[in-house]
């Protein structure tokens, strides 16, 4: 597989999975459609972690101490996006399945975990973009827009389709582009020399 895969597959597919299964998000929260939330969410759990790859993979190529910073940022959405799915998706799905009254209680909770899980992901968006400029230049106008207003979509619709669905397909092209443009040769100071040498 060359470099150019080896990056763009792991940057694109997590999102692009999650936007398959968010086609089939209910909204909202129903007695009748509990179980099939539940479902979703579980699947989610093992996905929405995966996100966290692109920031720090594409900051990693330019700057593997700048990714350091990045990686920890993503790290703080992979934790806090994981206990969202865990009380919203899966807990209140199971909640209402049952139809207890739980859902005041554990829905505010999660909110908070959703606030946190989505400014991280913005913010490690951007810090990332940040340092991909350093090598791209103004070739990272493109894919840093599409990642850093996929990521704030993200924030603000969850996986909700349609504008959940369409965040996650962003984040994918997104951060493709930006692999695609760091993996032209010559691009990366390292790549020249080894090119020159």
């Amino acid at each position: 597989m060359s470099d150019r895969y080896r990056l763009m597959v792991p940057v694109t597919v997590p999102p692009l999975l999650i936007a398959a299964v968010s086609l089939g998000h209910p909204s909202p929260l129903t007695v009748e459609g509990a179980e099939h939330w539940q479902l979703i969410h579980t699947i989610l759990l093992f996905l929405f972690p995966l996100v966290a790859l692109g920031p720090w993979l594409v900051a990693r190529r330019v700057s593997p101490a700048a990714a350091v910073v990045v990686g920890i940022v993503a790290y703080v959405y992979a934790t806090a996006y994981t206990a969202l799915d865990v009380l919203a998706g899966i807990g209140g799905g199971a909640i209402k399945a049952a139809e207890a009254g739980g859902l005041g209680i554990i829905f505010p909770v999660a909110a908070n975990f959703e606030l946190v899980g989505g400014v991280a992901l913005v913010l490690a968006s951007a810090l990332s973009v940040g340092v991909v400029s350093r090598a791209l230049g103004v070739w990272v106008v493109p894919g840093g827009i599409v990642v850093v207003a996929s990521a704030w979509l993200h924030w603000q619709a969850h996986v909700y389709p349609p504008q959940g669905t369409i965040a996650m397909i962003g984040l994918a092209a997104g951060w493709g582009l930006l692999a695609w443009q760091l993996t032209r040769p010559g691009v990366l100071e390292r790549d020249r020399v080894v090119a020159t040498s």
